[in-house]
């Protein structure tokens, strides 16, 4: 049966919806679940969960944990990451710092300059588990869960011989619901095609036997003054589809909304709400520690998490169509080949197999080459260890540009390389 190695697995909350899922698939409860975190207290609690979840549902898994990495993946079919390089400390200086500068951020985990550090500590720890792949499970697919989505699994597939990683992210999924509920119509009976860069995909088909259900959105929006006060509506409105990134997450990375303190606060943003997230997390943490330590167990509930589905339709044959995070190579014609896009794909026992969009509507390929520059900029400051990109994906950046000076953006990026020291790429931080 399938060996699927959960890395990152200290983070309960996201071991537990995947475990939810892959042991409650008749098919795969006979498979060898590996975790793996550099945290032992948070590894600990991961087996007890997972061992506790097995008796719970008395299904034949066989439970392993790994502090050492390299045990983890060696032999793996699936590889399932959800890392936070340098934890809590390293998220507070990423907003704290920009803060002082008065950049204003809400999640700091895709673009902006908070998703630029966040890259750069994270791609470092990707390469190596790239290249331990490539040696010891050439054949595994890496399911990539952290952000920034836009440069993660991009640098693994440009900066490791291991090439078969895919992102996968609720946005478009969601938003498609989203729309769904929206109109009153019944999902199933839409025809949806949603395609870009992740967190700033659109949909770009919206329709119910032919009927463009646009015309419906369009009508809601003009009779309801609060929806108009969304940043996505406004984005919509302007650019004539409809983006996969919630409001407050969207803001982030344009130029027009968080360097504005009355846009701040016409469109409701909440400045630096993942802070407030985290700590709901460590709390959830704590909960379920205590829950785990008292032998009560954890609630085990389906959540159709897309790793678990891929993995499953990878094993059963069964069909399924998810949006993946690959590289481009022409599936979207007026991006760059390089670049890591979000498209459809269909899975079966075939692997992951992206949709082919041709282009784009031109307003949104600009856009999408917004990000895209930021996300390029990033990567190979990474993986050369190049200290001028890293001030060039700053100075390119919407929302970092829209509120600093060029001098500034200079001593903001150095402070923050400061402030992260070894967790940053040697030649960056030298």
């Amino acid at each position: 049966m399938a060996r699927i190695v959960l890395v990152g697995a200290g983070s309960i909350t996201f071991a537990k919806n995947l475990l939810s899922d892959i042991l409650t698939f008749p098919e795969l409860t006979e498979s060898t679940i590996v975790l793996h975190d550099i945290d032992p207290a948070r590894l600990a609690t991961a087996e007890a969960m997972a061992t506790w979840m097995v008796a719970e549902l008395g299904v034949g898994a066989k439970i392993e944990a790994h502090a050492d990495r390299r045990a983890a993946l060696d032999g793996a079919d699936y590889v399932i990451n959800e890392i936070a390089v340098g934890g809590l400390a390293a998220v507070q200086r990423d907003f704290e710092i920009p803060a002082r500068y008065g950049v204003r951020q809400t999640i700091a985990d895709t673009l902006g300059i908070g998703g630029i550090f966040r890259a750069l500590r994270t791609i470092p720890v990707m390469v190596a588990i790239g290249h331990d792949l490539a040696e010891l499970a050439p054949g595994a697919v890496l399911f990539n869960y952290t952000n920034p989505m836009s440069m993660i699994p991009w640098a693994v597939y440009a900066g490791t011989p291991f090439r078969n990683v895919v992102g996968v992210c609720h946005a478009a999924r969601d938003t498609q619901s989203t729309l769904a509920r929206m109109v009153g119509v019944p999902e199933e009976e839409i025809s949806f095609t949603t395609a870009g860069v992740n967190h700033q995909a659109f949909v770009l088909r919206f329709e119910r036997n032919g009927e463009n259900l646009y015309r419906r959105l369009d009508e809601l929006i003009e009779a309801d003054p609060e929806l108009r006060r969304r940043v996505r509506v406004e984005v919509y409105q302007n650019f004539g589809y409809f983006p996969t990134e919630s409001s407050e997450h969207g803001s982030e990375y344009l130029p027009w909304f968080l360097p504005h303190a009355d846009q701040v606060e016409h469109y409701r943003i909440p400045v630096g709400v993942y802070l407030d997230w985290l700590a709901d997390g460590f709390a959830e943490y704590e909960s379920q520690k205590r829950s785990l330590d008292a032998g009560e167990g954890v609630t085990i509930e389906r959540g159709d998490e897309l790793a678990s589905l891929a993995i499953h339709s990878m094993e059963t044959g069964t069909p399924r169509l998810i949006h993946g995070n690959v590289r481009n190579g022409g599936l979207i014609a007026n991006l760059p080949a390089d670049a890591c896009v979000e498209v459809p794909c269909h899975v079966d026992r075939a692997g992951v197999q992206p949709t082919r969009i041709g282009e784009l509507p031109t307003q949104l390929a600009a856009l999408n080459r917004s990000t895209l520059n930021v996300s390029e900029l990033t990567v190979k400051a990474a993986l050369e260890g190049r200290r001028d990109h890293v001030y060039q994906a700053a100075l390119l950046d919407p929302n970092t540009a829209a509120t600093l000076p060029v001098r500034r953006i200079r001593e903001l990026v150095d402070e923050l390389i400061a402030a992260h020291g070894d967790l940053l790429p040697e030649g960056v931080r030298d």
